[in-house]
């Protein structure tokens, strides 16, 4: 009887170690481009209630026009805000509100108050007056650019 030495058969398939180090892999870019990707959404909410806040002021402005006043229409009848909230639709992030007694008849200061999801963001209160200027409350360290620009 001759002995052979018959091959051994190739085993296909990954090792555990090869596994892990995937796994590694995947967790590292994750670490990485989930802040990224959060910070993203949180500046497109922001943006978004910016915009919201620039139009409510731009029907205030054409109300003053017509009215000559902020805090009543030409009818007669007190101005209220048509959009309360940001986004327009759907889960609010923001809410759109006039400053508490900021409605004057010569005067106003808009808020953009975060809420939900957004309730921590660094920004916190984006204010808007009648003289157009854009600034930050509920958080004095960082300044009213750091904000509205980005």
């Amino acid at each position: 009887m001759t002995n052979t030495i018959q091959p051994r058969k190739k085993l296909l398939g990954f090792t555990l170690i090869e596994i892990m180090i995937v796994i590694a892999v995947i967790g590292i870019l994750a670490a990485i481009a989930l802040p990224s990707y959060q910070e993203h959404v949180r500046r497109t909410n922001r943006a978004e209630a910016k915009g919201i806040l620039l139009e409510m002021a731009q029907l205030l402005e054409r109300n003053f026009t017509e009215a000559n006043r902020y805090d009543m229409k030409s009818d007669a009848t007190k101005f209220t805000l048509p959009v309360t909230q940001s986004p327009k639709t759907g889960t609010a992030k923001y809410t759109i509100r006039f400053s508490p007694d900021t409605l004057t008849q010569n005067s106003y200061t808009l808020e953009a108050v975060p809420t939900g999801s957004m309730a921590n963001d660094a920004c916190a209160t984006l204010t808007l007056t009648h003289t157009g200027i854009k600034g930050i409350s509920g958080n004095p360290s960082l300044t009213a650019s750091d904000c509205w620009q980005r």
